[in-house]
């Protein structure tokens, strides 16, 4: 099989998976879409990524885009099998997602975040209601958000030309928008060009802010997307890297990337630094407390995944949204917003994503011998596999 033909089969299984379960494809870059005539059925899509797989190893590429690729669909076969009715169980969907094993959250680790987050948050009341007040206190007033923005946004993008992650022509544009079902959302536009949403309605505070926009924009989604375009489509030529697809591996370390992006730019004072950058808009807030906050509500992270592990193992909803208020400190609409995010078939594969991609790509920025810029810029220009960082961590200790 020549490696354009079996390119295009992979371009054209994603958008087939797509077609069946929309959201499949999260980013396109070009002008690939299903070819005409009626889409295959999800059945064909499990052979299609099958035969696929098989041939990999005859069409001499690269050991790293070989590894990749094979990844890739493992993660859409599975996500075919289920598609098809073929009745893949959601740990095995889960381990096809992440390039590895999953494991749910330990009660005990839940116990020490709470003990920090008490220590943290003096005050009466219980936990969840104290780190909600919190929270509240925290907001950035509305009308205060599009200064707090272009603020944040000017700060991250001098901050990521300085460590070298932006050279060369690209463009983000912010817009506020009110009542979306997203906290802020990134949009590609066009070749280094995006548009990142904000939703007011959110109430992001002021230590979230600077994670989220850098989450989106610098040096996260936009620039990942936008150096991904420049090496690996337009410069090396592999059309695969023309989409990013969802539950898969992919997806996975884009994500984990995205969120170590602040700590990229500003290290572990983020919060201090992006006190700093508020402060010149009237809005400075305790950044040295919101780092110890913030690292302490992340150890809950993965108290999302369990939901969904509980969930499709079956437990009862009740049951479900008890665990969520327990252990992750939210109230009965915040509970039932988690549920609904890791019910959605859009989502449900992708939860994961958000649990074992931070952690992963912290690890890998963390090793010695390079910058946490210089292994960011390496993750966006070659292709790794979750999987590919472990076995490097593995090695080098």
């Amino acid at each position: 099989m020549p490696v354009d033909e079996a390119l295009r089969d992979y371009l054209s299984l994603g958008f087939g998976l797509d077609h069946h379960r929309v959201g499949t494809v999260g980013v396109r870059s070009g002008d690939d879409r299903l070819p005409a005539g009626p889409p295959p059925s999800p059945a064909a899509l499990v052979r299609s990524a099958g035969h696929l797989a098989m041939r990999l190893p005859e069409l001499g590429l690269e050991p790293r885009r070989e590894r990749f690729l094979a990844a890739q669909l493992i993660a859409l076969e599975a996500m075919a099998r289920r598609l098809a009715g073929q009745g893949i169980p959601y740990s095995d969907a889960l381990a096809a997602a992440s390039d590895g094993p999953v494991a749910a959250g330990s009660p005990d680790d839940y116990r020490a975040a709470h003990r920090d987050l008490d220590a943290l948050l003096p005050g009466s009341g219980d936990l969840a209601t104290r780190l909600a007040e919190h929270r509240r206190r925290d907001e950035v007033p509305p009308d205060r958000l599009p200064a707090a923005v272009a603020a944040v946004v000017e700060a991250l993008h001098g901050r990521a030309r300085d460590v070298g992650l932006v050279d060369g022509p690209e463009e983000v544009a912010f817009e506020i928008v009110d009542g979306a079902a997203w906290s802020a959302l990134h949009v590609r536009t066009g070749p280094g060009r995006s548009r990142v949403l904000v939703d007011a309605a959110a109430r992001p505070t002021r230590a979230g802010l600077a994670r989220l926009l850098a989450h989106e924009s610098y040096p996260g989604h936009h620039v990942e997307q936008w150096r991904r375009e420049e090496v690996l489509v337009g410069e090396r030529g592999w059309a695969e890297h023309r989409l990013v697809l969802l539950g898969t591996p992919q997806a996975l370390l884009a994500e984990g990337a995205a969120d170590c992006g602040l700590y990229v730019l500003a290290g572990d004072r983020w919060g201090r630094w992006a006190s700093g950058v508020l402060a010149t808009v009237g809005l400075g807030f305790d950044g040295e407390r919101a780092e110890r906050i913030a690292a302490a509500v992340a150890r809950l992270t993965r108290v999302r995944l369990d939901a969904a592990l509980l969930w499709h193992g079956r437990a009862r909803p009740d049951d479900v949204e008890a665990h969520l208020r327990r252990w992750l400190l939210v109230d009965d609409r915040g509970a039932r917003r988690v549920l609904g995010f890791v019910t959605d078939p859009r989502w449900r594969d992708h939860v994961v994503t958000y649990v074992e991609g931070a952690p992963l790509v912290r690890r890998w920025l963390d090793r010695p011998g390079a910058t946490p810029a210089q292994r960011l810029r390496a993750l966006h220009e070659q292709p790794w596999t979750p999987s590919g960082l472990r076995d490097e961590l593995r090695r080098t200790g």
